[in-house]
Order: C-alpha cells, then structure tokens, then sequence
C-alpha cells in the first residue's frame, strides 16, 4: 500500500464525514420557517432520485423491477427513509443541531442488540461495558444543564433517537437477509423512488405541501444543499468501502459527529459545556468497544 493511496483514503475518509456533519444544521436551517418534515421530505427524495438515476446513467447501470425488489424497496423506504427522516426533522426542529449530530453516532450501539436478536452476532464483555458507557453518554445529554435548554426536551430527544433506531434495523435486516441482488446506489435510488412515492399524499393531506416557487430563501436552499450532500457523499462512502475496506470506511461515523458539532457552532451558534464533551467520549468509547472486529486498514490492490 502506497503512502500516496492512504492519504487518498484518509482524505476521502474526512471529506465524506464532514459533509455529512454538515447535514444536521442544513437540517435545522430547512426547518426553521416551518415547514413541514413530509413536505420536506418528498422534496428530499425528488432531489435524491434525480441525481442517483443521473448517476446511474453514466454509470450504464438500470434498476431491475420484479415482485420482490419492489417489496424490498417498500421496506427499506419505511425504515430507512420515511420514518427516520420524519424524527430527524421532528427532532431538530426542537433540539440543537449539534446533539443531532451526536445522538446519529449511536447506530453501532443500537445495531448489537437487534444483531444478537437476530443471531448474526453475539454479546462479549467488552460489548456489554460499550453499550453502557454508550447509553450512560446519551443519558447524560439529557442530564439538567448539559445540553438541553429546557427539560421539556427531552421527550424529543427520544423522538430523536427514533431514527438512528430504525437505521440500526435497516443495517440489521440488510445484512441477514440480502438485497435482492440490488447494488447499494440501486437499492437507494428504489427506496428514495418508492418514498417519494407514499409520502407525496401524505404531503397534499397534512398541509405540509411547500410550492417550489421562485424566489428561494435559506430554507428552501438548505434543503437542496442538505439533499445533495446525503446523496454525494452516500456514493463516495460505497467507493471508499470497496476501496478501503467496510470497517476503515465505517470510522466516518466519528467525523460526522465531530464536525457536525463543528457546523453546528459555525452555522447555528451553538456551543456545548463539558458534560456535552464528555458525552461524546463515552458514545465514541462505546462504539469503538462495540464494532466487530476485521481489516481496519486499507487493503491493497493490485
């Protein structure tokens, strides 16, 4: 392995979570005239949609349509799209956007427990000691005085972590059971299509249509900017798993908390004390504990 090839995987590495940091506070800022997360959303997934089917263009590659991707594609459009989208716009429209970003690290924590569930993985010491040092670092966002102003919001922190849930059992259901033979651009590009599809009347129905008229504001460009980002880097995060390896690949997820704090101090002004610092470790501590082991480093090619 070249030097010049891990400073390529390095830098994409930084490169992907730090734009994906950037997605909680866009978040925030797309909420912030009131809009509505099922508006928000269907115009989420248009956005998606396009620009994976461009890519899938250039790419020469289709989407094969048959009984059984399009029941998968329902699947992961609830669990993967629709239902975390609805607690992520929920919840920031309530929360700082920088707790967002630390409560999407707790994933990993949250995938052992369905993974034991399932039988795909199984409880070790050191599992056990990351899951507590993990929830005792959500716990304690949630203590008076750490993080949140008031604590009347701590029902939407739970409503929060509703969507790093449900991506935990996404990961969970992906890796027992398959895709149907779908890549993963493929299986997004179906599922973004399929949301778009359920929760364009649940849209109509609530009131929460937004009319993409001219002109646009910092909402309606948060959400072009926040739509974009989530799907570029999602294609940049496949190649460096196939380049580097899943588990190098999976270590975004502490540059994604790290710099959405960051974002969040630059674009929103917030600022977090020592109890919001030392929560963040316990949840890193707690991650590193509970991931499986394997190639850590990137591998070499021929």
């Amino acid at each position: 392995m070249t030097r010049d090839r891990r400073a390529l995987y390095a830098a994409t590495l930084l490169f992907t979570g730090v734009g994906w940091g950037s997605t909680q506070s866009l978040g925030k800022i797309a909420v912030s005239t009131g809009y509505g997360q099922f508006g928000l959303i269907f115009w989420q997934t248009v956005i998606g949609v396009l620009l994976l089917g461009a890519y899938q263009v250039i790419r020469g590659r289709g989407l094969p349509v048959t009984r059984r991707t399009l029941r998968f594609a329902v699947m992961i459009a609830l669990i993967g799209t629709l239902i975390p989208n609805t607690t992520f716009y929920l919840g920031v429209t309530h929360l700082p956007a920088g707790i967002m970003s630390i409560l999407i690290s707790t994933v990993p924590l949250l995938s052992l427990p369905i993974a034991v569930a399932l039988g795909t993985d199984r409880f070790r010491p050191a599992r056990v000691l990351g899951l507590v040092c993990g929830f005792a670092g959500v716990v304690l966002i949630a203590f008076p005085g750490a993080a949140l102003p008031s604590q009347s919001q701590v029902m939407w922190l739970a409503v929060a972590i509703i969507g790093p849930l449900f991506y935990a059992v996404e990961g969970n259901v992906v890796a027992r059971w398959g895709t149907e033979g779908l890549d993963p651009v493929q299986t997004i590009l179906a599922a973004s299509t399929v949301a778009m599809a359920l929760v364009f009347p649940l849209a109509l129905a609530s009131g929460q249509w937004i009319d993409p008229v001219w002109p646009w504001g910092a909402p309606e460009y948060a959400l072009i900017l926040n739509s974009a980002i989530n799907v570029g880097m999602y294609v940049v995060y496949i190649w460096l798993a196939q380049a580097a390896g899943a588990v190098f690949a999976a270590q975004t997820g502490y540059v994604v908390t790290v710099s959405g704090v960051g974002w969040a101090a630059l674009l929103m002004g917030e600022r977090f004390g020592p109890l919001v610092w030392l929560a963040v470790g316990l949840i890193f501590a707690g991650v590193a504990l509970v991931q499986p082991r394997g190639r850590t480093a990137p591998r070499e090619e021929d």
